[in-house]
């Protein structure tokens, strides 16, 4: 890897721990307001549409935006050699990583059934979908910063 490239690795690892919190930040709140949608908002109230609002901007303005972020920052921290794929804690970070991704695609599917008035869900089944994040997290940082295997 040449050396101007190595000079960007700080400048990369931060944008991609940025990305990071953002997207994190918005996978712990949208389940969150998705139990308060589902227990207190009848369908086509005002509360109903300001609960609408927030989670298609959290969604569309702040999740998804990070994600990809995320996505592109690690995968260019990985072209830079920065993950050893000879270790079983990147393949386990890789695994968690896509099922932090695949939480966010069952987060963008409950929006659009809650703005087509077809939520089948209890708070209750947020409030247990809303802890998936927080055990992908700890497994991703373990991972990373722990590599214990």
């Amino acid at each position: 890897m040449p050396a101007f490239v190595m000079t960007l690795y700080p400048w990369i690892k931060a944008l991609h721990v940025i990305s990071v919190i953002s997207w994190m930040a918005g996978m712990f709140y949208l389940p969150r307001l998705y139990v308060y949608h589902a227990e207190r908002a009848a369908v086509g109230s005002e509360l109903d549409a300001t609960f609408q609002v927030m989670e298609q901007k959290l969604l569309k303005v702040i999740m998804t935006p990070a994600m990809i972020a995320t996505w592109i920052f690690g995968l260019i921290l990985i072209g830079m050699g920065m993950f050893d794929w000879g270790q079983a804690w990147s393949w386990i970070k890789l695994a968690a990583v896509i099922g932090m991704t695949g939480m966010h695609g069952w987060l963008a599917a409950r929006r659009k059934d809650f703005a087509a008035g077809a939520n089948t869900r209890s708070g209750r089944t947020y409030r247990l979908m809303n802890e998936v994040p927080t055990v992908l997290m700890f497994v991703i940082v373990f991972m990373v910063i722990v590599r214990p295997f």
